[in-house]
């Protein structure tokens, strides 16, 4: 059986990268979507999965940008018949569109009035349908984590590369005043070498992730469970695994996925780094004994520096939990000389080397001056829809780049980047082992 399943699961993987998963647009360059796509046209945009995600805030943030862009929603795709026929009431209701229904995405990519996609799917389906995605000449903004597992980054890597498409991962903090001011800081010299950064991702809610009275609605027959399983192993119908994936491995690895990755994208960007050196982490269910599989606790160190000089670097630890939220969502950076903290948005002298310390040793104090960084733009009152600021500021970057062919903030290479770091910390907490990577074969190693 399991040999069975590694087959279908390389034959999945093979199609993908070859763009014979649904229907492949033949020489169709970037360059020649450009020409086609002229400067006053209207993008199209499918929608893939009428997810929360989507509902609550990628759909207010793309309506913010929609009229002033020339772009619209032409069309959905979902395997669930009842979240195809919401997105169709919602869209016709907020702002009376009429949305084309379709049962997958073969059906979708086989149109050719749709230019671009917006996927927010289970955490799994991502990079795949991202591959089927440019390689049936679409663009894409591609909800986070981009991959969790090796071969699909690599996946999608390769088609990104391969067609020019415009692919932008849905980490929004790389579209932020406040973040993009922290990494211009960071990068001036101003606040010495990062030597340290601490990250928490607290809440206490029994109920995050959990979809009870949708479990208890949906039928298979109203869907389509071996899509759904896409290239994971085919298993019986799981109401909880379909609407409840974060919580079990291998349709999401839970907490590095849906929380670290934005995070620790962030180190990534500051520091120019691709992945840490080495990772280990701990976790497990320590409150909410609900049937899950992924922890409700997690915490996880990472070294980070360059590879050639291990005498150079610093690190990250990381932690979550699910039964307390005291100390709520925090990325707070430390050099010799203070700290930034991107929850107040100040950098101060906090910890630094203070004179009385240096002077013991003969040396001089070191001490940041206050800075406040910008804080983050408020979207327009004019045509407010609701959305987060940040996601607004991402979505309008997306759209500009469709049609710039410019290179968006968060790329498929940082999308890439994350989903190694998510994967080191998963293998790293599932073995138990210290993780790293070999850049060779671009493969995670619990050693």
């Amino acid at each position: 059986m399991e040999h069975k399943e590694n087959n279908a699961r390389r034959d999945f993987l093979k199609k993908a990268v070859m763009g014979t998963v649904g229907l492949s647009v033949m020489g169709f360059s970037a360059k020649s979507y450009g020409n086609i796509l002229g400067a006053n046209d209207r993008v199209r945009v499918g929608i893939i999965g009428f997810s929360d995600r989507f509902r609550h805030s990628l759909y207010p943030a793309f309506m913010e940008h929609a009229k002033d862009m020339n772009f619209e929603f032409v069309g959905v795709s979902d395997i669930w018949n009842r979240r195809r026929d919401e997105a169709e009431a919602y869209a016709k209701e907020k702002h009376g569109l009429k949305l084309k229904k379709y049962r997958n995405n073969d059906e979708l990519h086989s149109k050719k009035d749709i230019d671009a996609v917006i996927i927010s799917t289970a955490d799994f389906q991502h990079a795949l349908m991202g591959v089927e995605a440019v390689r049936n000449g679409k663009d894409v903004y591609l909800e986070k984590p981009m991959a969790e597992t090796m071969e699909d980054a690599r996946a999608i890597l390769k088609a990104v590369e391969d067609t020019g498409k415009i692919v932008q991962i849905g980490s929004q903090r790389r579209s932020a005043p406040n973040y993009i001011a922290a990494n211009e800081y960071i990068k001036s010299g101003k606040f010495g070498d990062i030597k340290m950064v601490e990250m928490t991702w607290n809440v206490n809610q029994p109920g995050r992730w959990r979809r009870p009275e949708l479990v208890s609605q949906i039928r298979k027959e109203d869907t389509d469970w071996d899509r759904f399983l896409m290239n994971r192993p085919k298993v019986e119908w799981d109401p909880r695994k379909y609407l409840e994936y974060r919580l079990f491995w291998p349709y999401s690895s839970g907490i590095p996925g849906q929380w670290m990755s934005h995070q620790i994208d962030t180190v990534h960007w500051f520091t120019d780094l691709e992945h840490p050196r080495s990772v280990a982490a701990n976790g497990g269910i320590y409150m909410w004994a609900d049937g899950r599989e992924n922890p409700d606790t997690l915490t996880a160190v990472f070294d980070y520096g360059p590879g050639d000089d291990p005498g150079k670097g610093f690190q990250v630890v990381y932690s979550s939990r699910f039964s307390n939220s005291a100390g709520g969502v925090k990325e707070l950076y430390y050099s010799n000389g203070g700290m930034l903290n991107l929850d107040t948005n100040k950098i101060t002298s906090e910890g630094g080397l203070t004179a009385d310390m240096a002077d013991d040793m003969g040396m001089q104090a070191n001490l940041l001056a206050e800075y406040t960084l910008p804080s983050q733009a408020k979207v327009s009152t004019a045509a407010n829809t609701g959305g987060d600021p940040m996601t607004s500021l991402h979505m309008r970057n997306w759209m500009e780049c469709v049609r710039s062919r410019e290179t968006p903030h968060a790329s498929v290479k940082a999308g890439y980047n994350h989903s190694v770091a998510n994967i080191m910390t998963r293998v790293a907490m599932q073995t138990g082992k210290r993780v790293t990577f070999d850049e060779a074969k671009q493969e995670v190693v619990a050693s």
